[in-house]
């Protein structure tokens, strides 16, 4: 399996991104190492190939963004925007994301150890995040479609205006957004969060979360509401 490393103490993540958007069969099964990132922005951007890519430290903003295909680990935290609509794969956060972690994402999987910032998840639309620590406000704002597993505590405003995506918190919940509502685990939920801690490498009691979803009253405009939501 062949490897290749850049260093961008040496060189650019320009060069980065070129080599990762070649041929996606010639790219297949590679093996590509980022070192010295220092928190430079949008690496490994775009990426439509089945390689792994390792980002040795700190990334800066959306890390990941637009996945197709790659799995990527970054050993470090990730700046605003990590794996930001992705669409297959997996991204995989080993300290700390800032704000907007997984936005609009459409497939694969975001995976993060620590903590996640502001607006986690808004947006999401169809993609898994799961959060090994907690959540900021507003996260999982307008998530359409896809499912977030967040194992600490999360913070204001979760799940505001939700479609169909369904929220598994462990921890407290500081308040609801609008139209969201705790609903009873289902054994369909129980396999849901297991089968997801699994894939993220989290060792929890599934039993221990609870479930977060719309209470589908915004889909539709009412007159009579005279603005009150």
């Amino acid at each position: 399996m062949e490897s290749v490393t850049f260093d961008l103490e040496r060189g650019s993540v320009r060069e980065v991104n070129q080599y990762l958007h070649g041929d996606a069969a010639a790219l297949k099964g590679q093996q590509i190492t980022v070192t010295s990132p220092n928190g430079a922005h949008n690496i490994a951007v775009g990426v439509d190939a089945d390689v792994t890519i390792t980002i040795d430290g700190h990334a800066g903003y959306y890390a990941g963004g637009m996945n197709k295909h790659a799995s990527i680990v970054i050993k470090g935290s990730a700046g605003t925007g990590v794996a930001e609509n992705m669409m297959s794969g997996k991204v995989h956060v080993k300290g700390f994301a800032s704000n907007g972690a997984g936005a609009s994402a459409h497939g694969g999987l975001l995976v993060i150890d620590g903590d996640a910032g502001l607006r986690c998840g808004i947006s999401l639309k169809g993609g898994d995040i799961v959060v090994g620590g907690s959540v900021g406000s507003f996260s999982a704002f307008m998530a359409q479609a896809g499912r977030m597993v967040i194992c600490g505590d999360a913070g204001d405003a979760l799940g505001d205006s939700l479609y169909e995506a369904v929220l598994y918190v462990k921890g407290d919940v500081k308040s609801l957004g609008a139209d969201a509502q705790f609903e009873a685990m289902s054994d369909a939920d129980f396999t849901a969060v297991a089968s997801l801690l699994d894939a993220a490498g989290l060792k929890h009691d599934p039993r221990a979360f609870k479930r977060i979803a719309s209470a589908r009253t915004l889909y539709h405009w009412n007159a009579d509401a005279d603005q009150e939501y």
